[in-house]
């Protein structure tokens, strides 16, 4: 299809692409399955973006059951050299109340069941066996994209927190008092579910790849009620959707174009031999 092609992709529900005016829908098939929707092709500020819902376009995949890998491999084998992760998240600090938009600098994985490399030795459909890799990842998020990223919440008069660790949590449950009390003694600032492994997957694909996190509710060691619920969740969400897509498109409109990037993300496959033909 020949407009099957974009420069990048943007990993969120339908809200973020469903206005949009000839959008092309794509299906792609992965050497590690499917992906967990079909991608949506449009055009913001003049740039070709690749849309995926992360649950899928009816929210029926948890966050544990996600097929990362296919999902950052589809985004790239069209072309996505950058990607937007937005994501739902928990505050765990009271500063960081409801509506509250962090752009982190770092992350943290508590996960526990997730494939989260493409180098696990193991052998794919396609019959290509991986050489070992050991990614640097000192440093998860592109600071292009992180800079294009808060430009844009300021431009939109949406002041944002600028850095900040994520952790990740495996789901679909919520954390205990006592869990949450542990990450925020820990210093971490918020807590998610799909953040990880997104951005390790996709830095092993020379991606690079901007967490913005919206803050829906106080995690359970920082709030006195009877902890957080996903009704909660989806209210916040679907009361700042609007602006959060306005800054994510600002954003997609901010980052470098692909001829220009030099950061650490478009560098990190240099020198190495995955031993995988990358799309």
């Amino acid at each position: 299809m020949a407009n099957a092609n974009a420069e990048i992709g943007v990993i969120g529900g339908s809200g973020f692409y469903s206005f949009l005016e000839d959008v092309t829908e794509v299906e792609v098939d992965t050497p590690y399955g499917k992906p967990s929707d079909s991608l949506f092709l449009g055009e913001i500020a003049g740039r070709r973006v690749a849309f995926l819902p992360r649950h899928g376009r009816g929210h029926h995949l948890p966050p544990h059951r996600i097929n990362y890998r296919a999902n950052m491999w589809a985004l790239r084998s069209v072309g996505a050299r950058q990607v937007l992760g937005p994501c739902a998240v928990g505050g765990l600090r009271v500063e960081y109340g409801p509506g509250t938009l962090l752009v982190p600098d770092q992350l943290v994985d508590r996960t526990k069941a997730r494939a989260q490399t493409f180098y696990d030795g193991e052998t794919p459909v396609d019959g290509k066996l991986p050489n070992v890799v050991h990614m640097t990842f000192a440093d998860p998020y592109c600071p292009d994209g992180r800079r294009a990223a808060l430009a844009a919440a300021r431009g939109r008069e949406w002041e944002p927190v600028d850095g900040g660790t994520l952790v990740v949590i495996e789901g679909p449950r919520f954390s205990t008092r006592a869990e949450s009390r542990w990450h925020a003694a820990a210093g971490w600032s918020v807590v998610g579910m799909t953040g990880h492994p997104e951005a390790v997957l996709a830095r092993e694909l020379g991606l690079c790849y901007t967490s913005l996190t919206l803050v829906t509710d106080l995690d359970a060691g920082a709030e006195t009620g009877e902890g957080v619920s996903h009704e909660e969740v989806l209210k916040v969400f679907g009361a700042n959707v609007d602006r959060l897509r306005d800054v994510l498109f600002d954003a997609v409109a901010g980052l470098p174009a692909d001829e220009a990037r030099d950061c650490l993300c478009s560098h990190a496959l240099d020198g190495i031999d995955t031993g995988i033909a990358l799309p």
